[in-house]
């Protein structure tokens, strides 16, 4: 491989025609959404997950950024930002994986096999230790309300919207609203 830039591409290319919906925003290489079907004979079947990728100037010598931006119910995935908690992504990356690996192997992974000793999701942590029947069924729950095709669609209207910045008036007016603790006597 002749540079990072290089390789990003033929990443992206191999991603691409390995069947996964992608989506690119604006013209560069660097973000990305990823169409990501969750695992068979998992209580992720039939789910569909819009996965937010950055890659840094780095890749692929530093990891992606990798985040779900439907909810899902996961000890390992934090439910209100969708960060993922990966240690082979977020700790022993190595230049030798590649896109491909991050959805054909490390996400149905994650998803198969959670490790509730380091969550993001405490609730979902102590629902999967606690009570697995339980766990499972809070997960078909979340993929049923949150994790259908027509479901990928909304997400990313829904966060569109409330990662747009505020104008000045805007954010001027919102600082008059915003009460924080009591008063000082």
């Amino acid at each position: 491989m002749s540079s990072p830039c290089k390789r990003r591409e033929m990443d992206l290319m191999k991603l691409m025609m390995s069947d996964y919906k992608v989506d690119m925003v604006n013209d560069g290489m660097q973000e990305f959404y990823v169409e990501f079907h969750g695992p068979k004979e998992s209580p992720y079947q039939g789910g569909v997950w819009r996965v937010r990728v950055e890659l840094p100037d780095a890749y692929p010598y530093k990891s992606p950024s990798i985040g779900f931006i439907n909810k899902i119910y996961h000890p390992n995935v934090d439910e209100m930002s969708g960060s993922v908690c990966l240690d082979v992504i977020n700790q022993t990356w190595s230049p030798m994986f590649d896109l491909v690996n991050v959805f054909e192997v490390f996400l149905p992974q994650l998803l198969l096999y959670p490790n509730p000793s380091d969550p993001l999701n405490g609730e979902a942590a102590a629902l999967m230790m606690r009570d697995r029947p339980n766990y499972d069924q809070r997960v078909k729950e979340y993929c049923e309300k949150y994790a259908k095709p027509e479901h990928i669609g909304a997400a990313s209207e829904e966060k569109s919207s409330s990662d747009e910045e505020l104008s000045d008036e805007e954010y001027e007016s919102s600082d008059e609203k915003m009460v924080v603790g009591n008063p000082d006597p």
